[in-house]
C-alpha cells in the first residue's frame, strides 16, 4: 500500500510541474520563487497588436520614453509570502 502512494506521488510531481508551466506560460505570467516569497509576474504578451511583445512603446518628444503597455503594466503582481526575511543577524551590532 505504501509502495503504491508513493508511485502515485511520484508520478503526481512531474505531471503537475508540467501543467504549473504551461498554465503560466498560456496566462502569461512569470514566475519567481525562493524560500522566503512566491512572486508572479504578468509578462507582455507577443499577440498585443500595440505593443508586439516588447512590452511598451516609445513616446517621443524632447526626452523620449518608454509607455507600458496595458497588455501586462495593467495586471496586477502577486506575492506569497513564505518565511521572514532576516533584517539584521542577531550577533552583530546594527552599524
Amino acid at each position: 500500500m505504501r509502495v503504491r502512494t508513493a508511485a502515485l506521488v511520484a508520478a503526481a510531481v512531474p505531471v503537475t510541474v508540467a501543467t504549473a508551466a504551461v498554465l503560466l506560460k498560456a496566462g502569461h505570467w512569470e514566475l519567481y520563487a525562493d524560500r522566503h516569497r512566491i512572486h508572479l509576474a504578468p509578462v507582455a504578451r507577443r499577440s498585443c497588436p500595440d505593443c508586439r511583445g516588447a512590452g511598451g512603446r516609445w513616446v517621443g518628444g524632447a526626452n523620449p520614453e518608454m509607455e507600458p503597455c496595458g497588455c501586462w503594466a495593467e495586471r496586477r503582481e502577486l506575492t506569497l509570502r513564505l518565511l521572514p526575511r532576516p533584517t539584521v543577524p542577531c550577533d552583530e551590532p546594527p552599524f
